[in-house]
């Protein structure tokens, strides 16, 4: 007898237990490939509504649509957290679809429920004092130093995605305006104010790093190899990891880490949401929203580090 039904009264057990329940994980394993892990999942929780059902003398079998919102609110009124409520979900559907191929059924009661919304993950991030760290990196006494220098630069003060940055065009930059003209997803166009540090430092590259790069070939590209073309977007990620590296930044990166901490920093620093927006070139502002959380995070970390009492 199973964890969940060694406290159950053997009529009760029997109802638990259903009779499809069995064949059903049975066809998991068969049919779905999914893991062990899964079907004890599916299980624990299909065991679980079926006890509930029982206290009314419902069948798990027989269940509607309403029996299952009614034990989903006494699960959220317990606080269980939305990827539980959405496994559970994913449970009874399987099981009521497979009721039904097997004509046992009608009807599947979950047709009408909608999933639970699953919340993005948080980006990673890094701090101020990290991107410092990792934009001193490069030795900008050599000419491939200074572009990789001049890229980050760049990168952190427009929060352009990477591959963006790794085919801007020489023309796509206006130093005398301070501006970079974007074209991002969607082929949609979007002005990005670059700073006077990552400015200094582009103008730099292009008179000291550039030309002797290209040793007299004409490229199209602001920041090219030596090859003369753009970078990939792998030698570039391989680039961050290996000057993350250097710096000490003992975090999971990812290619748009400097992406993300211009968000980051820009709504820490007070800056408008819409603003932030327009500046990743987010069409709906419900993407740029997760950096507030990021930002809240962050507050919530530095408050209990400093706080006497946090």
């Amino acid at each position: 007898m199973s964890e969940e039904s060694s406290n159950l009264s053997d009529d009760k057990f029997e109802a638990v237990t259903c009779f499809y329940l069995e064949p059903f994980l049975d066809s998991l394993w068969l049919e779905s490939g999914l893991s062990k892990n899964t079907v004890v999942a599916y299980r624990r929780d299909l065991l679980a509504f079926a006890g509930w059902l029982s206290t009314f003398d419902i069948d798990l079998s027989v269940a509607t649509r309403n029996d299952i919102l009614r034990y989903q609110n006494e699960r959220m009124r317990e606080g269980r957290k939305v990827r539980s409520e959405a496994r559970f979900l994913s449970s009874l559907r399987r099981f009521y679809r497979y009721l039904t191929r097997e004509e046992v059924r009608d009807s599947d009661p979950t047709s009408q429920i909608e999933s639970p919304r699953l919340g993005k993950p948080l980006p990673k991030s890094i701090t101020e004092a990290e991107v410092d760290s990792l934009l001193n990196q490069p030795d900008d006494s050599d000419v491939i130093g200074l572009r990789d220098r001049a890229m980050l630069e760049v990168l952190y003060a427009t929060g352009l995605r990477v591959t963006e940055l790794i085919t801007l065009k020489f023309e796509q930059v206006n130093l005398r305006q301070g501006l970079v003209r974007c074209i991002g997803k969607g082929n949609k166009e979007r002005l990005v104010p670059l700073g006077e540090i990552a400015m200094d430092w582009l103008q730099r590259y292009l008179l000291e790093s550039r030309p002797i790069i290209l040793s007299g070939r004409i490229s199209e590209d602001l920041f090219p190899t030596r090859r003369g073309k753009a970078m990939s977007r792998q030698a570039f990620w391989y680039l961050i990891k290996r000057y993350a590296q250097l710096a000490d930044i003992d975090k999971e990166l990812s290619p748009h880490t400097l992406r993300h901490a211009f968000a980051t920093h820009l709504l820490n620093h007070g800056a408008d949401l819409r603003v932030v927006q327009l500046l990743l070139g987010h069409s709906d502002l419900s993407t740029t929203q997760i950096y507030t959380h990021v930002a809240k995070e962050r507050l919530k970390t530095l408050h209990a580090q400093h706080h006497p009492r946090g």
